[in-house]
């Protein structure tokens, strides 16, 4: 808008500047060309009539070299037939002799002369070889005499130059002043504008948002228009505060409900598998019916039970409870994790590609471990049998984090719901089916998992090629393994987990040709994280998590083994 308000000023101010130059220029013009007529007229008066001299100077007209004539007058006396005779320029010359100040005119002049017509008036013409004159006959015919037009076009021309170079000057400063000026104006406008970034770079789209920012009284006067301006942006911003806190209470509301609804439903449920399985292997002997009717009711129970505990973590994420950190090592919950899908999918083939070094994070271990089964049981539950999972674990580059991915050789994700994966109660199916056993939470745990470790999580997918990608934060190595000297009491528990881990890849390399039981579980009765010692790693931050034992996932074990829809 300063540009455009400049420009406008300057190009405003070159048009004002045109037409006086122009009316300047032309006034200027009549003004001396009506002098030089004026001259013209009574030079005419003057010469008409033969002068004593005449007679020795035969045809030739003196009358151009009279007092009072500019030099460059051009003359000629007119015969009784009308052709011209004798015509003449005046020259300078240090001569007192009339015939050396005179110089006679050229065919082509003279023809010049001849062309003007001959009613009295003047008229300007162009002599070849002299330039424009202003021509007059006598108006008996006598002669006709001509003054140049020389002077007066050089004079018109120098204005026109001063004119333009003023001109010129004054666009340019006008330019420089006029910028400085609106510059000087629109600054509250700016301050504005500044405001307005600052809003747009909060995060609103999330959590709890306190909206305080607002354009300063000084640039919110309604009686300016920037003013105005800057009173409609706070009204904007209160009314949108207003909308973000009305929307945090419902939402808050709402995670309240369904972590309380969550927790007590969990006791009935409990309840109610545990009656069902009491009366299934109870004493008297149910009919097929009865006996049908029992295990459905398990089932569902069960498949319940896993939602209600989905929900419940979902909701303590979101309330921002603390999980209990501590460093861990990705590989063995990798080899746990694909041990037990190998085991619940055998049609499928499971890869492992694990670094040599440990692969430490700072996080909670069973969380970590609810990361992997999800994955893993999401590209078991959504890609057919004979499709390669692939679990990869590895440095993220020059970042000091890991990166963990789960990749298969299925058919994808389609491209209109692969932006929604991650959402919760997703599902790509339309009709919703539970056929598969999803509850539509599993990959919306695994983000809720991986933002409250301060990591970040993402999919790729195309025919043929799905790849889910976790970035953790590393765990920060503060002395060589080798280097500590550690009891060896203390060193008892990280080498059995070595040795766990070293079995369970040999369970794996078994079950690739066919199912075998899952390794023993590999958490330590401790922690019950598989880490390879905590001496071995910097120290992480730690806090009570009252919502998991040592050993919980947050899920129960059925719910671990169930298959989360990936869309």
């Amino acid at each position: 808008m300063r540009t455009r308000l400049v420009v406008s000023a300057v190009a405003l101010i070159a048009v004002v500047g045109a037409v006086i130059a122009t009316v300047t220029t032309i006034a200027l013009h009549s003004q001396l060309q009506g002098q030089l007529d004026k001259q013209l007229r009574e030079s005419v008066d003057r010469s008409r009539g033969p002068k004593p001299h005449d007679l020795l100077m035969g045809d030739r007209p003196d009358f151009v070299v009279m007092p009072g004539m500019p030099i460059g007058t051009v003359g000629a006396r007119v015969a009784p037939d009308g052709a011209i005779e004798g015509g003449a320029k005046s020259k300078g010359s240090a001569s007192r002799t009339p015939e050396d100040h005179l110089e006679g005119l050229t065919r082509a002049q003279t023809a010049a002369l001849n062309s003007v017509p001959r009613d009295g008036a003047r008229h300007t013409t162009e002599l070849p070889g002299l330039g424009d004159y202003r021509v007059q006959y006598a108006k008996d015919g006598s002669l006709v005499l001509g003054l140049p037009l020389g002077h007066v076009q050089e004079t018109v021309g120098t204005l026109v130059l001063v004119e333009v170079c003023v001109t010129g000057a004054g666009l340019i400063a006008a330019g420089i002043a006029g910028a400085a000026m609106v510059g000087i104006a629109l600054r509250p406008l700016r301050r504005v504008a500044a405001t307005a970034t600052r809003v747009s770079e909060l995060p609103l789209h999330q959590g709890e948002v306190a909206l305080h920012v607002r354009v300063p009284e000084a640039e919110a006067d309604a009686r300016t228009e920037v003013g105005q301006v800057g009173a409609a942006l706070n009204r904007m911003l209160g009314h949108v505060g207003s909308a973000l806190s009305a929307r945090q209470e419902s939402e808050t509301r709402v995670r309240r409900f369904v972590a309380d609804a969550s927790h007590e439903l969990r006791t009935p449920l409990a309840s109610i598998r545990g009656y069902a399985e009491l009366t299934r292997r109870g004493r008297e002997q149910p009919g097929p019916e009865t006996r049908h009717a029992l295990g459905r009711i398990e089932s569902e129970a069960e498949r319940m039970t896993g939602l209600v505990e989905d929900l419940l973590l979902l909701a303590r994420l979101d309330s921002g409870r603390p999980l209990s950190y501590e460093s861990v090592d990705l590989s063995p919950l990798v080899v746990d994790a694909v041990s037990d899908a190998r085991a619940a999918g055998p049609g499928h083939r499971w890869r492992l590609e694990l670094p040599d070094d440990p692969a430490l994070v700072c996080g909670d271990a069973g969380r970590l471990h609810q990361i992997l089964v999800n994955l893993l049981a999401n590209a078991r539950t959504h890609t057919p049998e004979g499709t390669t999972v692939t679990a990869r674990v590895r440095s993220a580059g020059q970042e000091p984090a890991v990166r963990l991915e789960v990749r298969d050789d299925g058919p994808g994700i389609p491209p209109d719901l692969l932006p929604h994966v991650f959402e919760r109660f997703a599902r790509g199916d339309a009709s919703r089916s539970r056929a598969a056993g999803s509850t539509g939470l599993g990959l919306a745990i695994v983000q809720a998992v991986v933002a409250a470790h301060g990591g970040t999580v993402a999919v790729d997918s195309a025919p043929g090629r799905t790849v889910f990608t976790v970035i953790l934060p590393a765990a920060r190595l503060e002395t060589p393994i080798g280097s500590l000297e550690t009891p060896a009491g203390r060193l008892e528990t990280p080498i059995g987990h070595l040795e766990t881990a070293a079995r369970g890849l040999e369970t794996l390399a078994g079950g690739l040709e066919a199912p075998a039981a899952s390794p023993p579980p590999t958490h330590s009765p401790a922690t019950g994280s598989p880490h390879r010692g905590d001496s071995a790693v910097g120290e992480c931050r730690r806090h009570d998590d009252d919502t998991a034992g040592p050993h919980s996932t947050g899920l129960p074990a059925a719910t671990r083994a169930s298959a989360p829809r990936r869309d």
